[in-house]
């Protein structure tokens, strides 16, 4: 019989009982197979950006929740509790003020209220740039 990390021939069949070989050129030989595939694939899939814009595609069905902030108050407890019909909250914003709009609660506008027919919107008037690893 031959070592434990050798193959041995029974029949027409070569079973392996050691160890996987990891001579140089098989290790090689994946190395530039692996190489060659994915310098393939960056230029073929990117080529005049169409796989690009097929995989961006993919996000446009992702539902997102946009709010529109008019302002903002602070008060205790004991004032929200005697709050009724008809009570009027003080905003911390002027009138004609830009509001505030998010994103999945991420600032990303300013504006300013509209009506479009019997309802409120907001027309876009500032496009706010954020860091994309920091908070607003």
């Amino acid at each position: 019989m031959s070592d434990d990390n050798t193959d041995e021939q029974i029949g027409e069949e070569t079973v392996e009982t050691g160890a996987p070989d990891t001579s140089e050129s098989k290790k090689d030989f994946d190395l530039d197979e692996i190489q060659e595939s994915s310098s393939a694939v960056e230029e073929d899939d990117f080529e005049d950006g169409e796989a690009m814009t097929k995989d961006v595609t993919a996000i446009y069905d992702i539902p997102v929740q946009v709010s529109a902030v008019l302002g903002r108050s602070s008060m205790q407890v004991s004032q929200l509790l005697k709050l009724g019909r008809g009570a009027v909250v003080e905003l911390d914003r002027k009138v004609g003020e830009a509001i505030d709009i998010y994103v999945n609660n991420r600032l990303v506008a300013r504006g300013e209220v509209v009506v479009v027919e019997d309802k409120l919107g907001v027309t876009m008037t500032e496009i706010v740039k954020s860091d994309r690893g920091g908070e607003l």
